[in-house]
């Protein structure tokens, strides 16, 4: 059974959340201020569930301390602010996924399934070759100029499936489907976003961008 921690400083929302997470199946431990959840890093659990604004310590103080110890443990950041503004700060720290508030728990639930089951499955164990840098697809890692770069979950999904399509134009549609899911609601900005942030962490990935419609990762 995943274990889940949830830190979120709303008691009513926060009993909701953590309601349906159970019926899907999910062990939640939840906590009301960012100085608690400070506390249970170390725990390591499969999945953190942060609201941004939180009484002690914010949720990008968290983040900061839990990719810290372990850059592969997936983030979902929540907040009612900007959204625009905390999705794009939260991609560029690490988060997996963003939802802003209000929304419904089941959308949620559907997210949180996304990124677990994708945890679950089988990795391969083959490195592959992208322009300069070795893919470690098990490790989930890129290695480039001889520094060992960690990916996170949305980071690994999307240049996967542009390795899998090497040499073919990709739309933001296709990848928001193939990596958020059919059931995704959000803008296709999140694929530009995340991209960019892949770029940031690799330059020298050969991947260029189709203007008004996508990606293709070029074959050398």
């Amino acid at each position: 059974m995943s274990k889940i921690y949830l830190v979120e400083d709303e008691k009513a929302l926060r009993d909701l959340l953590v309601s349906y997470l159970k019926d899907a199946g999910y062990q939640v431990t939840s906590f009301e201020d960012g100085l608690q959840a400070k506390n249970h890093i170390k725990d390591k659990p499969d999945l953190w569930i942060l609201d941004i604004m939180l009484p002690g310590i914010d949720g990008y103080s968290l983040i900061n301390e839990i990719k810290k110890l372990s850059a592969n443990i997936p983030v979902i950041f929540m907040s009612a602010r900007s959204a625009e503004l905390d999705r794009v700060i939260g991609l560029e720290m690490g988060s997996d996924d963003y939802l802003p508030k209000p929304f419904l728990p089941r959308e949620l639930v559907l997210r949180v399934n996304r990124i677990l089951q994708k945890e679950r499955l089988p990795k391969e164990n083959t490195i592959l070759k992208i322009g300069t840098c070795n893919f470690n697809r098990q490790n989930r890692t890129i290695n480039s100029n001889d520094k060992e770069i960690q990916l996170t979950v949305k980071e690994f999904d999307i240049l996967n499936y542009l390795v899998i399509n090497k040499g073919l134009a990709i739309s933001r549609t296709q990848i928001i489907d193939k990596v958020w899911g059919a059931d995704y609601f959000g803008s296709e900005r999140v694929v530009d976003d995340t991209i960019k942030r892949l770029r940031k962490k690799v330059p020298e990935l050969p991947l260029s961008s189709i203007y008004g419609y996508g990606y293709i990762l070029k074959v050398e």
